[in-house]
Order: structure tokens, then sequence, then C-alpha cells
């Protein structure tokens, strides 16, 4: 009975969509002021439906209920409860579900909170919004129901693909979707605008807290996902640029810009235009991170592969929005008034330079995932676009989008003195030369790119904290605070980029019990291989123990995982982490002879890159909680100016 009230429920909330899209299209058309207070609850009632319908899931899933297709296929009953509960959106079906999910409840909360924007803009905005859900509940519905049931019911599931049982799958799979619908969120924001002839500072500011949380999830969703494929895949990098990874990669660019972009627009009414557009491209680019991941055209570890027709599906939406999107703008850009103008040399001149360095950038990382997947349906022949491709194309666009980065808070709105902005960058400019002198005097095997990132890093680290000279810290604004810490972890995350590099040193190694091995300053001595059972897997064990220096000795028992049910092998790795780097050890697979594989690393400051992502998304956070905060104090004042007048 749980599946089928789960299956309800979602018939009903896709009901409830197209009602909403109608009340809003209708009542807009006709301007009937009833269809405008229809629609709030109808996009009340989705949410709620749609979470029910999510929430059953997940009891099935807790429950192990084999005879739903989607658990047996994806769970077993001996599987951890984390894993269960995680399991439910570790797949294709799932992980829609959670989609709709996030966007019905952002519909609700829209219709609950939403006060700023006027009444047609907002009507049309859930219309829009229901109009995408559509989609999503057909998708689901007709080709990839999560409650099918299983007849006759399997004695046990098959489980989970090993490499997602990991408590990684519990956080990031959910952050990058929050983000993706935040898009999608601004997307019907802009929608709405377009369409009403309504773009102007309250339509930003009534965006701006989306466009704001979705690119903190997607900062998080990020930083998280390059974390759980350092540590879990065993192969010591953090980034592959992997069609996947560069699915997530592709809207967190274009949600920068459009940050960037909402944020002028709300607060000087400029960049309306530019607005409009990258809200069209932030969503674009999540749709076509959808199609890439779940279509089965790629071949990768995150992705989940489905069969073609489904893939087609998600082709004809992907089409329809994008399409029907793009041809609104170029309908309607024209009738878009100018905002305010400036000069080139200004704040709102640097916040276009950077968003002119973040879209080459994404056009770069678009070409290099796609075109091979362009060429194999054209010619049958498989291409792979690699890292020098990526690295040689964008690091010096990414180079000089951080330097731009590190002025703009320093210029003045509308414009600005270049001789005056010279004075106020010249600190950080001179740290950045030092630095750069010292790096290459003392220094012969780094690159380039990373020469020169590690000395823009120290640049920007001093130039982020700029701002708040000679202000008063308790008066400064939180979004200030926010912006700084920000852009300090940037250069944080920037450090760790270059130094785990540049000055990575690895050995490979065939131990056996009893032997040494010696990487940088740490010695590391194979004491014994040891069976172990875990709940759903059993392992071969490396025990060993790690000393740095004349430091303290540490144990620490890198894994061979197999799990029975999947037949499948894992590496899991172990890391142990100083203030400097982290020990990576990987143990591989014996010989006859009693050796083992061993490849270890030592990376220093690597720890920086994730560190920096959690400071960039901390900054985010501040910043958009200081708006909401400004933004509610504002509105209580308007309104107690009001009763009184």
């Amino acid at each position: 009975m749980i599946a089928e009230a789960g299956l309800i429920a979602l018939w009903l909330a896709a009901g409830l969509a197209l009602l909403q899209f109608a009340l809003g299209a209708i009542g807009v058309r006709i301007n009937r002021e009833e269809y405008f207070a229809a629609i709030r609850p109808v996009a009340v009632a989705q949410g709620v439906l749609v979470a029910i319908s999510f929430l059953l899931l997940i009891w099935l899933f807790l429950r192990s209920d084999m005879s739903v297709k989607l658990v047996a296929m994806n769970s077993a009953s001996v599987k951890p409860l984390l894993y269960k509960f995680a399991g439910t959106w570790g797949n294709h079906e799932g992980s829609m579900l959670l989609w709709v999910t996030v966007m019905g409840l952002a519909g609700a909360c829209i219709a609950l909170f939403e006060r700023s924007l006027q009444v047609k803009t907002l009507v049309t905005t859930l219309a829009a919004q229901a109009f995408i859900s559509i989609g999503f509940y057909a998708f689901l519905l007709i080709s990839s129901n999560p409650f099918e049931r299983l007849n006759p019911i399997p004695k046990d599931g098959q489980g989970l693909n090993p490499l997602l049982q990991d408590p990684g799958l519990a956080f990031h799979p959910p952050t990058l979707y929050f983000g993706y619908v935040g898009l999608s969120v601004a997307f019907s924001f802009a929608v709405g605008a377009m369409i009403t002839r309504d773009v102007g500072p309250a339509f930003a500011k009534a965006m701006r807290p989306w466009v704001l949380g979705a690119w903190i999830f997607l900062t998080l969703g990020i930083t998280a996902g390059s974390y759980w494929a350092y540590y879990e895949l065993g192969w010591g990098g953090w980034w592959f640029w992997d069609p996947v990874e560069n699915a997530s990669l592709m809207p967190w660019l274009a949600a920068t810009a459009l940050l960037h972009s909402v944020t002028v627009l709300a607060t000087r009414d400029g960049l309306r235009a530019w607005t409009l557009m990258l809200a069209v491209v932030a969503f674009s680019m999540s749709m076509i991170g959808t199609f890439l991941v779940r279509s089965g055209i790629l071949t990768s570890v995150h992705a989940f592969a489905v069969d073609p027709e489904r893939g087609s599906f998600i082709l004809a939406l992907l089409a329809i929005y994008i399409g029907g999107a793009m041809a609104l703008f170029a309908l309607r850009v024209s009738t878009v008034k100018e905002g305010s103008r400036f000069e080139i040399v200004s704040r709102e001149g640097a916040l276009v330079a950077n968003n002119l360095l973040l879209s080459a950038i994404l056009g770069i990382v678009f070409i290099g995932t796609l075109y091979p997947l362009v060429v194999e349906a054209i010619t049958d022949e498989k291409l792979s676009v690699g890292a020098p491709y990526f690295n040689l194309a964008s690091g010096p666009l990414a180079l000089l989008l951080v330097a731009v980065m590190a002025a703009g808070p320093l210029l003045r709105w509308r414009r600005d003195d270049p001789k005056v902005l010279l004075n106020r960058i010249s600190i950080p400019i001179l740290i950045a030369a030092t630095a750069l002198f010292i790096l290459a005097l003392f220094t012969t095997t780094m690159s380039i790119l990373s020469l020169l990132g590690l000395a823009l890093a120290a640049g920007v680290a001093v130039a982020s904290f700029a701002p708040l000279w000679k202000r008063n810290l308790r008066r400064t604004p939180l979004h200030t605070y926010g912006m700084v810490i920000a852009h300090f972890g940037i250069a944080v995350a920037i450090v760790g980029m270059a130094s785990e590099s540049s000055f990575t040193e690895e050995k490979l190694v065939a131990a056996k019990p009893g032997d040494e091995i010696a990487v940088n300053n740490w010695k590391l001595k194979f004491i014994a291989m040891e069976p172990l059972a875990g709940p759903n897997w059993t392992a071969l064990e490396g025990r060993m123990t790690a000393q740095y220096g004349d430091g303290n000795i540490i144990e620490i028992a890198p894994q061979n995982r197999m799990f029975a049910a999947a037949q499948t092998q894992t590496s899991e790795a172990a890391l142990l982490t100083r203030w400097n780097g982290q020990l990576y050890v990987v143990l591989g697979d014996g010989d006859d002879e009693g050796r083992w594989q061993v490849r270890v690393w030592w990376k220093p400051f690597v720890t920086f890159i994730w560190f920096g992502g959690i400071l960039v998304a901390l900054g985010g956070l501040l910043a958009m909680i200081g708006r909401l905060r400004r933004g509610y104090i504002q509105r209580r004042q308007r309104e107690y100016a009001e009763s009184y007048l």
C-alpha cells in the first residue's frame, strides 16, 4: 500500500502542477484576480504532495520492501541504514523524484513567502515553475516510475553500487540538486519578468536569494564531490575533468556570473539584459548536466546509465525548455529598458569583465565536454578531451578572472579614477610580485600556471580584506563580510591546487610485510595483511605504520574491499592529514610471492582546496543572511511608515 500511496501522491502533484500552470497562464491572459488568488494554495499543495511521495519512497528503502523494483535493484536487506536512506537517490528514478520534490517545495516557498514582486510577475513565475515541473512529472510517470512493482518478489536486492556506499552519497547529490533547482527558480523569475516586462531592481531582489542559495549549494556539492572522488576512487587526484564533473561545473560558472549580475541589477539597476541572459544560460547548463548524467550517453562512475528511450525524453525536455527560453529572450530582450549607465573603470565594469571571463571559461568547458560526444555521434569515432586541453585553455583566463576579482571590490560604483585605483591595489600587487620573485628564485619545477597561481593567491588573500580597511567593523554589513570570506576562500583554494599540482611526491612499490617505504619525510612500514569483514563486504586490510620525521608513529590501514552482492572490488585509501599536507596510501593487488602493490603520495597543502571551497560557501551563506535580514528590516520599516500615512 505504501508504494501505491506514493504513486497516487505523485499523480496528484502532477495534476496540481498542470492546474498551477493553467491558472497562471489563463489568469495573466485575462487579468482575473481570482485566478491570481488561487495559484498560491495550489503551488503549496503541489509541494506538499510531491514531498509526501518522496518520503514514502524513502520509507520503502528503509524497510527494504523488495516488492518495489527500484528498491530491489538498488538496495539489500544487509545494507547499513545510512545507505538505505541515501540509496533512495543513488539511482536514476529516485534522483529524478528528488529533483521534482525540491522543485515542488521551492514553488511552495515562493507562494508562501514572496511578497515583493508585482502580482502578475509572481503569478507568471509560479506558472513557469509549474511548466518545468510538468515535464519532469511526465518523465517520471511515463518512463521512470519509482514505485513500479516486481512479481515475483525477490528474496533480497542487488545492493547499491559499491562506489556509492559512502557517507558522501547522503550529502553530495542533494546539495547539487538544491543548486540545480535554485537555478530553475531563478529561470522562472526571469521568464516571469520577461513576459510581464517587469525587469528591474524589485525583480532582481526577489531572485537574488534563490541565485545565492543555488550557488552556495553548488559550491558545497562540487567541493564535496571532489573530495569524495579523491579518496574513494583511489587514483589520488581531486579533479579529473570527467564530463560528469564538468556537468556540475558549468552551472556553477554560469551561476557565479549570474550572482554578480543580479547584484548589480538589485543595487544599481544595471545589467538588465545580462541578468536575464545569464538566468537562461545557468538553467540551460543545469538541464544539459541532467541530460549528460541520465541519458546513458556517458560512461562514468557518476552517471546513471539508462536506456536510449528515456535519454530521448530528456533530450526533448531540454529542447523545449532551453529552446523556448532562448526564443523568449530573443523576442523580449529588445523591450528591456536600458539600466543605469556606468564607466568602464568602475565596479560595474569589473563585474562585466568578470562575467565575460566566466562566460569564456564556460564556453571552453562546454566545448571540451560536448565535442567528443558530437564527433562520436556523427563519425562513430571515440575522442578524449582531457586535462591538457582544459588546463591550457582555461588556466590563463582563470588567473585573469582572479585578478579582476581582487580589484573589483576596491572600485567605486558608476565611475572611478584609474590612478586612485592603482594606489588602492598597490599593496596586493606588491605582495603578489614579491611572492612571484621568491617562488621563481627557490623553485625550478613549477609550471608557469602554478607559479602565477600561487603568486596571485598571495595578492588576492590580502586584497580580499581590503573592503574592511578603515571601516567600523561593528557597523560593516554582513554581506560585506560574506564577500571578504568568499574571495579569501578562492585564494586558499588556489594555494591548494597549485601546491598539489607542483609539489606532490609519489612512489609505487611492490612491498611485503616487513618492508619500509619512504616518500618525502615520511617513513612507512608494512606490518601485515589481515582479512576483515564489514556489514555487506569483506576486505583485505594492509596494516602499516607511518612516521613523519622523528614524530609519533601512527597506524594506517588501506583496504581492498569485495562486495559479494555486486561482485565488485574497491580500494579504500588510507589518509593521514597534517597541517601542511596529506599522506595518501592505496593498496593494490598481490602476487604469488606475497608482495602487494602499494602506491603512496605526499600531497602538500592539498586540503586547502576543500577548505577554500568551504570558505567560499560560508561567505555566500553570510551574504545571503545579511541580504535577507536587510530586506526584512527595510520591508518592516516601509510597512510601519505606511501605517501612519
